[in-house]
């Protein structure tokens, strides 16, 4: 009965949430998209003489900068990592306190370098785009400043 449990877990970890995910940010675009559609039509239906393209810049989301997105690799980097540190401090007070089994003692080193492992990428990838990414960035802060 344990290892049906077990099986199960992680069938709804690996499999249904997921898909799940997907599922629930597909919905919120859809749903989103159906809000300005209806928007646009009822700003058409009340003046027939409306410019669409300027009312669907204007409700247009509003598109991230690259300094921004960077910016959020580092705060899932800084996250991540530290989780990992965490959960390899854990594995270590409980070995050294021996109030554990070796399964848990794994677990713990396991999902602690996995995370780690998966900061220090969002780590590179901010410091690499950071550097790949700075005339790019230097353009869109000026071309913000002058639409502003």
């Amino acid at each position: 009965m344990e290892q049906l449990a077990g099986i199960i877990i992680t069938i709804a970890c690996g499999c249904v949430l997921p898909i799940f995910g997907i599922w629930w940010g597909v919905r919120q675009k859809m749903n989103e998209t159906n809000q300005r559609t209806q928007i646009i039509l009822a700003a058409i239906e009340k003046n027939s003489e409306t410019d669409v393209e300027d009312l669907l810049k204007k409700m247009a989301p509003k598109k991230r900068l690259l300094k921004e997105k960077l910016l959020s690799k580092l705060l899932a980097g800084c996250i991540t990592a530290f989780l990992g540190a965490g959960f390899i401090a854990w594995g270590l007070f409980l070995e050294c306190r021996g109030s554990s089994g070796e399964k848990g003692l794994l677990m713990s080193y396991f999902v602690g370098a996995i995370l780690l492992s998966v900061g220090i990428a969002f780590f590179l990838n901010f410091f690499i785009g950071k550097k790949m990414l700075a005339k790019e960035m230097e353009a869109e802060e000026q071309k913000a400043l002058l639409n502003s």
